[in-house]
C-alpha cells in the first residue's frame, strides 16, 4: 500500500482589490455623501412651504423637526421623513374608513 501526502492549500490571505474595484468603492462612497447631502438641501427647502402644502404632502413641521434631530450629520433624514408621511397617510385612511 502506498501513501501520498496530500496538501491542502487553502487561500486564506483575502485578495486583493484591484486599483479599479478600489475605485468604484470610492465613488460610490462619494456618490452616497453628495446624496445625503442634496437630501438634506431639499428637505430644507421643506422648512419654506407653509403648514397646508406640508399637509398635502403628509408632514408637518414637527415631522421636519424630528427627522433632522433623529438623524446624525451623515445620515439621510428622508427615510424617516418617507416614514412619517406614510404613516400620516395610513392614519388618515384609517378615519375615513371609519366615518
Amino acid at each position: 500500500m502506498r501513501t501520498t501526502d496530500r496538501i491542502l492549500e487553502l487561500d486564506c490571505n483575502p485578495a486583493t482589490r484591484t486599483v479599479s474595484q478600489r475605485l468604484v468603492a470610492g465613488f460610490a462612497m462619494l456618490a452616497s455623501v453628495l446624496r445625503v447631502f442634496r437630501n438634506r438641501m431639499e428637505i430644507n427647502a421643506l422648512h419654506e412651504l407653509d403648514d397646508k402644502q406640508l399637509k398635502d404632502i403628509g408632514l408637518s413641521r414637527a415631522d421636519l423637526d424630528a427627522a433632522f434631530l433623529a438623524s446624525t450629520f451623515f445620515e439621510d433624514p428622508s427615510d424617516i421623513l418617507t416614514r412619517s408621511a406614510r404613516k400620516h397617510s395610513r392614519n388618515s385612511l384609517h378615519r375615513l374608513n371609519q366615518d
